[in-house]
């Protein structure tokens, strides 16, 4: 026979969750950092204790990161030489390390939006577990 804890009764918000991942919080309380480094995520929350080591995000930042940034990028690429046309020098000195800074500063916000995501819904070990 399974038991249920109140946890498993408890409504948890996705877009409060999602959004305390962004901010790069833990999805439970939005105080304790997720990350202790740069893409390491945290064992447990600090503030709230959370096991945060449970989650799985695997390739999907890095997907949507490329995603997100190329649907940026290439339209401003097409708009500048459309309408300017500026010499390739220009566009290799704008555009690498704009793509760079917004790819390094996306990863860790789309990371921890994925994980809130799967905290509220109970996915990849922030459910409760058959006992």
């Amino acid at each position: 026979m399974m038991k249920v804890s109140l946890d498993d009764l408890m409504e948890r918000p996705m877009g409060d969750a999602m959004w305390r991942g962004w901010r790069c919080r833990c999805p439970a309380c939005g105080q304790g950092r997720m990350f202790g480094r740069y893409l390491k995520v945290n064992d447990t929350c600090p503030s709230c204790g959370l096991e945060l080591a449970g989650h799985r995000a695997d390739d999907a930042p890095p997907y949507f990161t490329i995603l997100i940034v190329g649907h940026i990028i290439v339209p401003l690429m097409l708009l500048l030489e459309q309408n300017v046309q500026p010499p390739q020098w220009v566009h290799m000195a704008l555009w690498l390390p704009l793509t760079l800074l917004l790819c390094l500063w996306l990863l860790p916000h789309i990371k921890g939006t994925l994980i809130g995501l799967q905290w509220s819904r109970r996915m990849h070990g922030f459910g409760s577990e058959p006992h």
